[in-house]
């Protein structure tokens, strides 16, 4: 059985900071986790955040945006810097680990790229795997999953809850 999950949020910033504080949350459980989370920074002053992703579990932190200008309004994404850090996390993945959380299931990945290999090589390996999406592409992760995915209610204790659920199955 895939023991695979996604979670959705709309406000600016709250799934990167929930899905940090699962990140957290696992460890101190003494859970191994894999994976990226994004840390935002820069959005106090900026109108866009400077995006960085937290290779887990204690890898670099990598800037996945890049500055368009003040009043860009397309993708910031910084596809170099996505690829790198695919690359830090398909590194990790060769030490045993629980579970593999991804900050977003996006674009790159409904398309088929990104994380996307990395997301079927964990659920296939037996990891827990839990990733953000946004509305636009919830469609694509439960495709990706053959309707297998569990959405969870974007709240720690919901994804707790069914993260022991899966568990003890």
């Amino acid at each position: 059985m895939l023991k695979i999950a996604y979670t959705k949020a709309h406000g600016r910033g709250e799934l990167d900071l929930l899905l940090t504080e699962l990140a957290y949350r696992f460890k101190e459980l003494g859970l191994e986790t894999r994976g990226i989370v994004q840390i935002n920074s820069g959005c106090e002053t900026e109108r866009h955040c400077d995006m960085d992703v937290q290779v887990l579990p204690d890898g670099p932190l990598i800037r996945i945006s890049q500055y368009l200008g003040k009043e860009a309004r397309g993708c910031r994404l910084d596809p170099d810097a996505l690829a790198t850090a695919v690359n830090e996390v398909g590194r990790s993945l060769k030490t045993p680990y629980d579970i593999f959380l991804l900050n977003k299931f996006g674009k790159q990945e409904a398309e088929g790229g990104g994380f996307r290999d990395l997301l079927a090589e964990a659920a296939a390996s037996g990891a827990v795997v839990i990733a953000g999406t946004n509305p636009l592409n919830a469609d694509a992760f439960s495709k990706f999953s053959g309707g297998t995915a569990t959405c969870v209610d974007a709240t720690i204790d919901a994804l707790l809850e069914w993260f022991d659920s899966v568990n003890t199955t």
